[in-house]
């Protein structure tokens, strides 16, 4: 009885009447009007009846052809709707209104019986019913209400599933206009995607900055590295051995099989081991670096506590055939904390001849007090007195300026101080071979932490105001007056020396090497305080630069060491002879130059804005080591001899004006 299993056919109904229509419209899909189908049997047949008279009599019978409307597949979406929404909508939306259609419950379709087919009269019991007789109108006229019931009732569940493809049809609708809002949206979201994704790339370019900076990170563990493969060598060595054990020795195959898988394992925890050990060391490489830094600042600020002007008085002891002092001539007072402490004071007792009496009576003693950062007295060695500057060379390798100064008259100790005695001898080396030597060693500690550092030497001379170079070997010997004080660059503060050899050093020969041939040109002269004497301030400078490549960290500094020429004063250092009147000039430029030094000196610590560099050429070679970045160490030499008193008074006065100055906090030179 169910309506959808099939589409009733066309009614045949033997008889004399021959209806001239169908009973049901064949373009109509509605259901029939509720008074039509309200009649009763009885009005159907009073409706048929004119015709059931007129077929009376008729003996043929005659075959009714009821067509019915062809409904169309409810299962299926119109092409054109699903093209107007794929349209608006985009290849998203469709996509889902197809997905929509596909998970509806298939909605079963009407078998639609051909025009001119009989329609096969409903069975009772499982028996085909008998034909009724033309003339039985009412038994006809029964199956046809039977048969216009099951077609009302078949209507209303093409209606009920009619709304329901409707509804299914809004829903869908509503769905793409969902869909519409979610692609604008989506787009959106596309476009920010993109801008992330150019994000991307520029990280990417500085991940790939960062990748090669890694890169050259990793070239400070090749020995590690070179360790492992070492070691990886030793094991595939062990490893054959036990291979042609294995070929030998058949009947200890399980034996050797044991070893091997043992050994394996013994390869896999030193595998592990060593990647514990390579993370320790990067852990501790970090920690280094950070103490080593630590390191510095501290070591600054000691420095900076000490002052970034420093003098130390140095004597010398007295010379074979020279006479002795009086003892009271040089007192060393003990420092505050007994005589256990080194010196820091010194005092000069001078008998002044010019006061005594016409009655012989005791010329008085007038006691002369200084106070200096240290004093050395005579029996004081080369090594004792490096070891007070070698905190000032470790601030050179941090990237300080420091400048060291050897003052005093002719003949005290200046240039045994800076470079040592004759013949070689180690325990007499000066203060520049030892500083050098203090640098190479510390340069080897910290290229295990990732240092490397390179050097420069260069050495001058300043003779009356001209510089001349102190390491010019062959045609370019004696052709100082070249030598010009230059800026090394437009906008750069460095100054360089035109002409004048700059040569990389990197072991303690190659700087002795270099003392020799400098000692050989420099310009000296023999006066009353000294056979051999230097009249020109003698420079030598160390470029140093640093570089921590695995951090990018770059630093940079000039170490300076200048023996300046001979204080004394114009009467006692002259000899009566040719060349009086070239000693003159010699020594007036010297004391020029000495004065210009004090000058500079003091208007440093007074901070004023004009600092007279340009007045001398040793000042304006030195100006970068002079400033407020820089730290400075004056060495005042003077002699033990009691004939020397008035010079060494002078030179003591000097030096304890320049310890009076302050100039600014040092700044290491770091990119």
């Amino acid at each position: 009885n169910d309506p959808l299993r099939g589409q009733p056919a066309l009614l045949e109904v033997k008889g004399n009447v021959e209806l001239k229509r169908p009973l049901v419209k064949a373009s109509s899909r509605l259901p029939l009007s509720e008074s039509r189908l309200k009649r009763g049997p009885d009005q159907m047949e009073d409706a048929l009846e004119p015709k059931k008279k007129r077929t009376r009599g008729l003996d043929a019978p005659t075959k009714i052809a009821t067509s019915y409307p062809r409904a169309p597949p409810l299962t299926t979406v119109p092409q054109t709707t699903a093209q107007k929404v794929s349209k608006k909508t985009g290849p998203r939306c469709s996509t889902a209104i197809a997905a929509v259609v596909k998970h509806q419950k298939p909605v079963p379709t009407v078998a639609v019986q051909k025009p001119g087919t009989s329609a096969v009269p409903p069975m009772v019991g499982g028996k085909k019913p008998s034909k009724r007789p033309a003339w039985d109108l009412r038994g006809q006229l029964c199956d046809l209400n039977a048969e216009l019931k099951c077609c009302h009732e078949r209507t209303q569940t093409l209606d009920k599933e009619n709304q329901q493809l409707q509804d299914q049809l809004r829903d869908a609708q509503q769905q793409a206009k969902t869909l519409g809002i979610e692609r604008g949206t989506l787009e959106g979201e596309l476009a920010r995607v993109r801008a992330q994704a150019e994000q991307g790339q520029q990280e990417l370019k500085n991940l790939s900055a960062r990748v090669l900076e890694l890169e050259a990170r990793l070239g400070t563990q090749e020995g590690l590295v070179q360790e492992l493969q070492k070691e990886q060598l030793e094991l595939q060595e062990e490893r054959r051995q036990l291979t042609s054990r294995l070929e030998e020795q058949e009947r200890r195959l399980q034996v050797s099989e044991a070893a091997l898988s043992s050994s394996r394992a013994e390869v896999a925890s030193l595998q592990q081991e060593a990647a514990t050990q390579a993370a320790l060391l990067a852990e501790r490489g970090e920690r280094i670096y950070g103490l080593e830094m630590e390191r510095r600042r501290l070591h600054n600020q000691l420095q900076e506590l000490k002052g970034n002007i420093r003098v130390f008085c140095r004597v010398r002891p007295v010379l074979p055939g020279e006479p002795t002092p009086p003892s009271g001539f040089l007192l060393y007072p003990s420092g505050p904390g007994g005589p256990s402490d080194p010196p820091t004071r010194l005092t000069l007792s001078r008998t002044d001849e010019r006061r005594g009496t016409l009655s012989r009576a005791p010329a008085p003693t007038t006691c002369h007090d200084f106070s200096f950062d240290r004093v050395f007295p005579p029996g004081s060695a080369q090594d004792e007195v490096f070891e007070e500057i070698s905190m000032l060379v470790q601030s050179a390798l941090d990237g300080y300026p420091v400048c060291i100064f050897a003052y005093g008259q002719t003949g005290s100790g200046k240039t045994f101080t800076m470079e040592g005695g004759p013949g070689g001898d180690s325990q007499l080396q000066g203060l520049i071979p030892r500083a050098l030597r203090h640098l190479f060693s510390v340069v080897q500690e910290l290229s295990g932490q990732g240092w490397t550092y390179s050097f420069v030497a260069s050495y001058v001379e300043i003779y009356n105001e001209t510089v001349r170079d102190l390491l010019a070997t062959g045609t370019r010997k004696g052709q100082g007056s070249e030598c010009e004080i230059r800026r090394a660059g437009p906008e750069s503060e460095e100054l360089t020396v035109t002409n004048a050899r700059y040569v990389p050093v990197s072991c303690e020969k190659e700087v002795e090497a270099l003392l020799r041939l400098a000692h050989q040109n420099r310009a000296v002269a023999r006066t009353a305080q000294n056979e051999r004497s230097s009249r020109s301030h003698s420079v030598f400078q160390l470029q140093i630069s640093g570089e921590h490549s695995s951090r990018g960290v770059q630093c940079g500094a000039r170490l300076s060491f200048v023996d300046l020429a001979g204080s004394e004063r114009l009467d006692p250092g002259l000899v009566l002879g040719p060349g009086e009147r070239e000693r003159l000039r010699e020594t007036q430029a010297i004391n020029s130059s000495l004065s210009t030094l004090g000058l500079v000196i003091m208007a440093l610590s007074n901070k004023e804005s004009h600092v007279p560099y340009r007045n001398s050429k040793l000042t304006y070679l030195l100006q970068n080591s002079l400033g407020g970045s820089a730290k400075m160490l004056m060495f005042v030499n003077i002699s033990p001899l009691e004939e020397n008193a008035s010079e060494t008074l002078n030179s003591l006065r000097f030096a304890s004006k320049v310890n009076q100055c302050v100039i600014g906090t040092a700044q290491a030179c770091r990119k």
